[in-house]
């Protein structure tokens, strides 16, 4: 399978060119398809008719090989194809509802929304439960981290994994992290994944966050067109990536606050439409007090509808099980002021029986004092009546 991949299987494709296509990132005849005859023709300095023959070539070749598929093909052929599409559960029955069963593979998956509504978090766990069986719903298989804004943390991939009773250190190990310092250097890395995805049975491929160091390196609307020019060759690239090597991609995507919305939620993704239409499926997530709420906006067969999720140890769970983790933890508090109030109560029981005591003993006293009083007030009033006869 390797060997038929290699550059030097295509026909018209010789040492030189094959150096220089190794030299400017393209390994293997998938790199060919996925960086184009334009780009193809830029990178090695060839003409574009010629680049534009060997990508046709490695095209056929890998249509002969059944891991693309035909120019021309029946739309139950299609269906097939789309059954056994390999999915990757999110680990919560209300994101899986979501997307029907979890992320795609062959595709791009955008989220957006703003900070703190859990997106760096659901990549963790999608790094997770990627390396899952497929009984289990997995794709065992590993993951490419492209992180963008020094957010990704192995200690929250171990709380996750042993939340799902996984071996941490193997999990990590699946992980491959590539740390982007620049738009150019995010791009390189993209372009040389090709075989590394091979090598190491990349299933996921995250880009966290996709579009932050464009935004921070281009500024201003002088910038815009050129900015858009190399997001726009970043999403695509990620996109081809995603559908050629059978794979899934998440990217993550930041907002902003649009100033002409005057009613409604004013949030809005970065990149524009170049974003937009790339992305195979687009969902938005906000908070909503200690939940979050996710909305499809953008699929070409889910309903644009919204599921509520939560955060926890396990990385993105139902609300339910943050209903009974809070449960669980106040039930503990009740106890503990049980406990405390019993001590007290045992502590204060001497001194109330001191003071019924104290009371017992008083009480003869008092009526005592009581009696002679009444009889001197008879006496006194024998000594009344014949005095006023």
């Amino acid at each position: 399978m390797v060997e038929d991949l290699r550059l030097d299987s295509l026909e018209g494709v010789g040492p030189v060119t094959t150096r220089k296509l190794s030299d400017a990132g393209v390994h293997n005849v998938m790199d060919l398809i996925v960086r184009g005859p334009v780009e193809i023709a830029e990178i090695t300095g060839m003409e574009k008719d010629t680049a534009e023959k060997i990508v046709n070539k490695a095209r056929q070749h890998l249509v002969e090989g059944g891991l693309i598929a035909k120019d021309f093909v029946s739309a139950s052929e299609i269906y097939k194809h789309r059954q056994s599409i390999g999915k990757i559960t999110t680990g919560t029955n209300c994101l899986d509802t979501l997307f029907d069963g979890g992320i795609e593979t062959q595709a791009l998956t955008e989220v957006y929304g703003e900070f703190g509504c859990g997106k760096t978090q659901f990549a963790h766990t999608m790094s997770v439960m990627v390396q899952k069986s497929k009984e289990e719903g997995g794709l065992e298989g590993s993951v490419l981290y492209i992180d963008t804004e020094n957010t990704f943390r192995p200690e929250r991939i171990v709380s996750i994994a042993q939340a799902h009773e996984m071996d941490p250190e193997r999990v990590l190990d699946n992980i491959i992290v590539a740390r982007a310092y620049n738009s150019a250097h995010q791009t390189l890395i993209l372009e040389e994944a090709g075989s590394i995805i091979e090598e190491n049975n990349v299933k996921l491929i995250v880009a966290d966050s996709a579009v932050g160091l464009f935004r921070s390196e281009y500024l201003g609307r002088g910038t815009l067109s050129n900015r858009q020019q190399k997001l726009n060759h970043f999403v695509h690239l990620l996109s081809r990536i995603a559908e050629t090597y059978n794979c899934a991609a998440i990217a993550t995507n930041q907002v902003m606050a649009s100033p002409d919305v005057f009613f409604g939620d004013p949030t809005r993704p970065i990149g524009g439409n170049v974003v937009a239409h790339t992305s195979t499926y687009r969902i938005y997530f906000k908070k909503s007090g200690k939940k979050r709420i996710a909305r499809m906006v953008d699929s070409p067969h889910h309903p644009e509808e919204e599921v509520i999720f939560a955060l926890g140890e396990a990385g993105v769970i139902d609300p339910e099980e943050a209903e009974k983790k809070t449960k669980k933890t106040t039930t503990k508090k009740t106890t503990t002021k049980k406990t405390k109030s019993e001590i007290d109560s045992s502590t204060e029981t001497p001194n109330v029986e001191t003071t019924t005591e104290t009371s017992e003993i008083e009480t003869p006293v008092e009526t005592s004092e009581i009696k002679p009083i009444e009889s001197t007030m008879d006496v006194e009033s024998d000594s009344l009546d014949p005095v006023e006869e």
